[in-house]
Formats: C-alpha cells, sequence, structure tokens
C-alpha cells in the first residue's frame, strides 16, 4: 500500500479536564487484526493509580539483588564506594528524564508500549521494538530468577544444615539449585496471571517490607561490626584522572543499561496512572532516590562484613547465611523471595507479555505472553549472562543500553517533537489508518533504528585481563574497530543519532493539524 494518510475524519475521542483522552466502546475496532482486549485503552475510569503506587512500583523494583550488587561490580573494576555511588546516582537521573517523556502518553491515552510504538514504526513495524524490548526482558527475567532461587537455595541449605550443597548434581550444579529455580520461576508466573491490579496490590505492601529488610541488614551488621570498618576509607584504585573516566563512562552506560528496560515499557504501567502528575511525582520520587539509597545500603553492609568476616561480602543472600538464628533466616529468604518476585513480575514479565500480545493479538494474550516470556527466560541461559562483572556491565548492560536507547530515541522523538503529543487512538489499531503507512511498516523509522544501533553497538569490544586473555565475547578492537570509540557511549549514541535522524526524515513529509502525513 502506498504511503498515504486516509481521507476523512478521524474517529471523535474525547478529553477530560485533566487532558486524559477516552475512546469511546463502539469506537474501538476490537474485530481488528492488531486489536485485542489486553491492548485495548484503558477507560478513563479504570485509570487509578497514584504517586504512591507508582512510586512504590519503583521501591519495590529498586530493591532487588543485582540493584544491591551493582556497586560491588563497579568497586570491582576500581572504584571506591563514593565514585560508585555517585555513577549509579547519575545514571538514574539520566534514565528517569525519558522514562518520563514515554511514560506521559500512558495516563493520556491508555495505551501500553507497543501500541505506542506503532504510531512511529507502524502498525506491523511496532514489531520490532516490541521483540527487542521482550528478548531483553526474557533475558532479565532469568537472570532475577536464577539470583532469587539461588538466594532461597543458599538460605534454605543453611537451614537444612548444608545437606543441599552435597546433594547429587544436574549439570555442574546441585539438584536442589535448580528445584529452587524452577519452583520461583512457577510462583512469579502464578502471580502474573492474577492480573495488572493484583501486582498494584502486591508492589503496594512489598515496597516497605524490602524497605524495612534492607534496614535491619544494616543494624545487624552494625551492631554486630560496631561500625563500618575500612571499606569507607579504602582509596580508588582509579583516582580522578586519566585512569577513571575510561571506566566511568562505559559504567555509566552500563548503569543506564540497568532500567533502559523500563524507559521504552514504562506506559505498560503509566497507562493505568491517575494523572501525569502522579506518574511524573511518582516516579521522581521512586526511581534515583531509591536506587541511591541501595547503593549506599549496599556499601555500608558490605563494609560492616568485612569487619565482621575478615572479607567484604557483597551478595546479601551469602551475608544473611552467615547467622546462626534460625527466625533470622527465614526473615531473609522472605525479604529475599519478596523483593526478587516484585522487581521481577513488574519489570520483565509484564512487558514482554504485552509486545508478545503484539506480534499476534488474536492469538496470544497477556497471560500467554507470561508463559512465553518464562520459558525463554530458562533457554536463555541466565548464569551465564552474570558470570564476571565485566560481561555483566559492558556486555549485556553495555549492548543492551545501546539497543534501548536507540528505540527510546525514536519513541521521544515522535511524539514530542513530530506529533507534539497528539494521537488517534483508532487507528493505532487499525489497518489502512493513518500510522498505517507502507503495508504497516514506517521505513524511516526502520532506518533511523538501524542507524542508531549500528553507532551505538557497532563498536563493541571485549577488554584483555592481565594474562592476555579477553573477558568478553566481542573482539579486543570491536566487532567495527573505527566504531569502538563510540561503544563507551551506546545508550547515549544510540538515543541521540535515532532521535536526529528520525526527525530529519519526517519533518519534510509536512506536518497538519492532526500529525505527520505518513
Amino acid at each position: 500500500m502506498t504511503e498515504t494518510v486516509p481521507t476523512g475524519s478521524p474517529i471523535p475521542q474525547s478529553a477530560d479536564a485533566a487532558g486524559r483522552i477516552d475512546l469511546s466502546p463502539e469506537a474501538f475496532p476490537a474485530d481488528s487484526p492488531f486489536a485485542n482486549e489486553d491492548l485495548r485503552p484503558v477507560p478513563v475510569s479504570e485509570r487509578k493509580w497514584t504517586t504512591y503506587n507508582f512510586a512504590a512500583l519503583w521501591i519495590s523494583m529498586a530493591h532487588c539483588i543485582p540493584s544491591w550488587t551493582l556497586a560491588s561490580g563497579l568497586v570491582a573494576l576500581g572504584m571506591d564506594w563514593k565514585q560508585a555511588v555517585f555513577t549509579i546516582a547519575l545514571a538514574n537521573i539520566i534514565v528517569l528524564l525519558p522514562m518520563l517523556a514515554t511514560g506521559h502518553a500512558g495516563p493520556k491515552y491508555g495505551i501500553p508500549f507497543p501500541v505506542l510504538a506503532r504510531a512511529s514504526f507502524g502498525l506491523r513495524g511496532a514489531n520490532i521494538p516490541a521483540l527487542i524490548r521482550a528478548a531483553v526482558a526474557c533475558g532479565w527475567f532469568g537472570i532475577q530468577t536464577w539470583i532469587g532461587g539461588s538466594g532461597i537455595f543458599a538460605l534454605g541449605s543453611k537451614l537444612t544444615g548444608g545437606h543441599w550443597e552435597n546433594a547429587g548434581k544436574i549439570a555442574g550444579n546441585p539438584w536442589p539449585l535448580w528445584l529452587c529455580f524452577l519452583l520461583f520461576w512457577a510462583v512469579q508466573i502464578a502471580i502474573i496471571y492474577r492480573g495488572m491490579d493484583f501486582l498494584r496490590h502486591f508492589e503496594n505492601w512489598a515496597a516497605p517490607f524490602v524497605i524495612v529488610g534492607a534496614l535491619v541488614l544494616l543494624i545487624w551488621i552494625a551492631v554486630k561490626a560496631d561500625g563500618f570498618g575500612a571499606l569507607l576509607d579504602q582509596p580508588s584504585k582509579l583516582g580522578w584522572g586519566p585512569d577513571f573516566w575510561p571506566v566511568f563512562f562505559p559504567s555509566l552506560m552500563g548503569m543506564i543499561g540497568f532500567w533502559a528496560t523500563l524507559s521504552l515499557n514504562i506506559p505498560d504501567f503509566t497507562r493505568f496512572g491517575a494523572s501525569q502528575k502522579a506518574q511524573t511525582w511518582g516516579q521522581s520520587l521512586g526511581l534515583p532516590t531509591t536506587m541511591t539509597l541501595f547503593a549506599v545500603l549496599a556499601v555500608l553492609v558490605t563494609s560492616g562484613s568485612e569487619v565482621v568476616y575478615g572479607t567484604a561480602i557483597w551478595d546479601p543472600v551469602e551475608l544473611a547465611a552467615k547467622t546462626d538464628n534460625a527466625f533470622g533466616l527465614l526473615f531473609a529468604l522472605v525479604v529475599v523471595l519478596v523483593a526478587t518476585v516484585s522487581v521481577n513480575i513488574a519489570a520483565n514479565v509484564v512487558s514482554p507479555a504485552y509486545d508478545l500480545a503484539n506480534l499476534a493479538p488474536k492469538l496470544i494474550n497477556f497471560r500467554t505472553g507470561a508463559l512465553i516470556t518464562g520459558v525463554l527466560g530458562i533457554l536463555i541461559f541466565p548464569w551465564e549472562l552474570i558470570s564476571t562483572p565485566e560481561f555483566y556491565i559492558f556486555t549485556w548492560l553495555g549492548v543492551v543500553g545501546g539497543l534501548l536507547g536507540t528505540v527510546a530515541g525514536i519513541l521521544i522523538a515522535d511524539y514530542w517533537i513530530i506529533r507534539r503529543t497528539v494521537l488517534h487512538v483508532a487507528d493505532l489499531y487499525t489497518p489502512g489508518g493513518r500510522y498505517w503507512y507502507a503495508n504497516g511498516w514506517n521505513w524511516r523509522a526502520i532506518a533511523a533504528f538501524v542507524v542508531g544501533g549500528l553507532l551505538a553497538v557497532g563498536g563493541s569490544y571485549s577488554g584483555v585481563g592481565a594474562d592476555g586473555t579477553k573477558t568478553g565475547p566481542f573482539p579486543a578492537d570491536g566487532l567495527i574497530p573505527f566504531l569502538k570509540p563510540l561503544a563507551d557511549y551506546g545508550w547515549a549514541v544510540g538515543l541521540a543519532t535515532s532521535l536526529l535522524l528520525y526527525v530529519a526524515l519526517m519533518l519534510p513529509k509536512g506536518r497538519d493539524q492532526e500529525g505527520i502525513a505518513a
């Protein structure tokens, strides 16, 4: 089909006093192959999430074992604790900006991320960013499930006197570890099957519970250590000179990559928002403050562990397992379980469930998408993705951040610059509508994605250890050597390149009062 905008008036849509758009039930093209009940706009009457709900969501998601150990990865790379906390705090302030920008469409239109992506990529083309986001989420789901299962195994082994560790092995690990991993996987799938409203209630109580758990761990180690030890006085191995910056920038991009996934699919949650104020304040209060506080807690607790046990223990599960108190172990086990479930379901199941539903709306619903996510999360071998700090921060987080930053640039450019936040909701589900472009594909968005992604991750490289071996899967001089200097800034390069290129390609098509012609 040629690239044209259909003639005639768009389907009417009403706005309330707060500017939230509602599409009447009869105006929603339910029989469209691009529509189902899970992807349809949330009615204004059902957009009820408050500032507390969004803040609680972020508190629950940020308070997880990988968040706790982020600082340890940076310290292992040579930073002192102040540099590590600064890097984490700055990254989360930066990533908050695209989070709020893409989140705006949620309360206004009630649409999830893959439907928002149709405005820029086209009804069919939106499957590209949706499937990339889904693939990343499947990886993260597997990582979090493995970490959570490992935590349960470690504490359970302590409760059983170490019998679990001595059990027969399957694929190099004791069989109880695999059992914990699979049981933890099943619990998460069961919770998400209850739906988004149940998830909101779960996050509301999980957030304060996990905070209490982290503070209990801090108080416990402070009492045992009678102080917080030498880790707080340990100097940086990098200083603030020329040795620091080559580590800082890729680390910053990696820390941004930690939540770059949510900067895309945050409309999956904000579509339930009662107002723009609720999502803006909720996210601003919940994300950067919580991640920074958690990093500080991790440093303080780890420093205390160095005093008590003679070595810095960054893993909170390993540290909790040091206690001989059965009640303390059970409490730690419950905290680990709640913390990991709360982040994993919200961050890594909700999005791919919608994304996979977008792939085949008439065949895959939200619950089916969640089950597919769970299966792929196992098949991706998550235990390999977190094998070393270099692989985890530079390879996994860095490459993921570069690709997702590229998609974010296109979404922000289309929604804020090209369309000035004006969307015609029914056309987001209608073949032949204004977002149909060329047979459902907008080649301009795809071109911007390819160029931005190539510049962002094309120079990906692996470091070389002291023994001359590579610390990652990429060539030491980069996949594309002349792009290697850009690899350390992948997220920023991808976002800026795709944003500017998309605007340059779209603006010549001309602007009318209802948006850009396809």
